[in-house]
């Protein structure tokens, strides 16, 4: 929430500027979308650089006030406090600083390709633990439906309903289930985000045509995506709401994820806290009487899964 500081300081800059939205970011420039829907570009102004702030000073997404300057130019004056924002761990960094994908979104919709590529389950659990950590809503998109037969898919995914994700199989091509995602954005704040190659900026420009947006082919050579989203961009749709495009990821580090709270962060966990001998002690790997292992023996939470969370419990946040 916005603090009664940033309040008066939003209103003092209000007078002799605008406040918007950040959309996209690139070599120092801001793009801010005003309430009346018209775009300026901005640059951010010297003191906010040294505001400390998760990530960058300023994210696509951030709710921004600018101001007006005689030459026709605007800087970014203020940003408000954000009320959500999916953050990684920033790659090269060693573990020191975020990465803000974007700010102030309602849900996360993580789009993987059923093949080509293979879908990295292991990512896309890492993914899950961050949208669990920053109490975001997820919704599992698997594109390219039509690559692989419809029963072998839905076992493939079904861990991730029974854990309570909803999960929409869809196909850019045939344009099966392309509805059901657009539907999913209306009147929301999204970012759609995954690895390279899953298809998604080829699934917005099939929601919303006009968008042109770039779409790049997987590579037979290594069997990834191509990057064409260079940079995050928060679009504006036309049945409301916006949705943020975002580049493809090769890897998905988790930030500030407290690894003594993850099984809070499994849902399928949820039924089986606090049932093991130790209790809250329980790390759920060795001890006897663990209610999570034995659920997992019994078969009622999935393997691979349970796999997952024992990889992340040992610092392991980025294999695929």
């Amino acid at each position: 929430m916005v603090e009664p500081d940033e309040v008066t300081e939003f209103a003092a800059v209000a007078a002799v500027g605008g406040r918007g939205v950040v959309r996209k970011y690139g070599g120092g420039i801001y793009e801010v979308r005003l309430e009346d829907g018209s775009v300026v570009e901005s640059r951010l102004r010297g003191r906010l650089k040294l505001e400390q702030r998760i990530g960058d000073a300023v994210a696509v997404g951030d709710r921004v006030e600018i101001r007006a300057h005689a030459d026709g130019g605007y800087t970014i004056e203020a940003v408000a406090a954000r009320e959500s924002q999916l953050a990684r761990r920033s790659p090269g960094s060693g573990g020191r600083r975020a990465k803000v994908i974007v700010a102030n979104v309602d849900q996360v919709v993580i789009v993987v390709a059923a093949a080509r590529p293979e879908p990295h389950l292991r990512m896309l659990d890492r993914f899950l633990v961050l949208c669990e950590a920053n109490f975001l809503s997820a919704v599992i998109v698997v594109n390219k439906a039509d690559l692989v037969p419809e029963d072998a898919l839905r076992a493939r995914f079904a861990p991730y309903e029974a854990a309570g994700y909803r999960v929409v199989r869809c196909s850019v091509l045939e344009g099966s289930g392309v509805e059901e995602v657009g539907a999913l954005l209306c009147g929301r704040t999204s970012v759609l985000t995954g690895p390279s190659g899953v298809g998604k900026s080829s699934l917005l420009n099939r929601i919303q045509p006009g968008l042109q947006l770039r779409t790049g082919e997987v590579s037979e050579a290594v069997g990834k995506g191509q990057h064409t989203t260079v940079s995050a961009e928060l679009i504006p749709l036309e049945c409301g709401g916006y949705v943020a495009d975002t580049p493809g990821l090769r890897e998905v580090g988790l930030w500030e994820v407290p690894l003594q709270e993850l099984d809070t962060f499994f849902p399928e966990f949820e039924p089986y806290l606090g049932q093991c001998r130790f209790t809250r002690n329980c790390t759920h790997t060795h001890e006897p009487d663990c209610a999570i292992s034995d659920a997992v023996a019994a078969g009622d939470i999935d393997a691979e899964r349970y796999q997952s969370y024992r990889l992340l419990l040992q610092g392991d946040d980025t294999r695929s």
